[in-house]
């Protein structure tokens, strides 16, 4: 089993920027898969990035390229999204999950284990 907690969510003005941390704990691997969804009210989770577990290449959604970076520090069991130049179309509970294989997918299903979400909200 895998444990996931998300943190660093909050309320935050358009233009502005956060930074979500994902804790894992458990039976981790630094081989695993790594990724970030989102839930806005109303509507289906949707992918947001995803990472492996070198590092690189990270993939994202189209509608946060250029603004969220996706990160890792393996030695730390530790995953980040920076996100800036925040849309209230952001707004939305931040999922960080884990998928137990080396590629990369923005399936939502493929993903093995997941955190319980933290909050984002984006105001106009």
């Amino acid at each position: 089993q895998v444990q996931l907690v998300e943190s660093g969510g909050g309320l935050v003005q358009a233009g502005g920027s956060l930074r979500l941390s994902c804790a894992a704990s458990g039976r981790t691997s630094s081989s695993y898969t790594m990724g970030w969804f989102r839930q806005a009210p109303g509507k289906e989770r949707e992918f947001v990035a995803a990472i492996i577990w070198s590092g690189e290449p990270t993939y994202n959604a189209v509608s946060v390229k250029g603004r969220f970076a996706i990160s890792r520090d393996n030695a730390k069991n530790l995953m980040y999204l920076q996100m800036n130049s925040l849309e209230p179309e952001d707004t939305a509970v931040y999922y960080c999950a884990v998928r137990r294989e080396i590629w990369f997918s923005r399936s939502e299903g493929e993903y093995d284990y997941w955190g319980q979400g933290t909050q984002v909200t984006v105001s106009s």
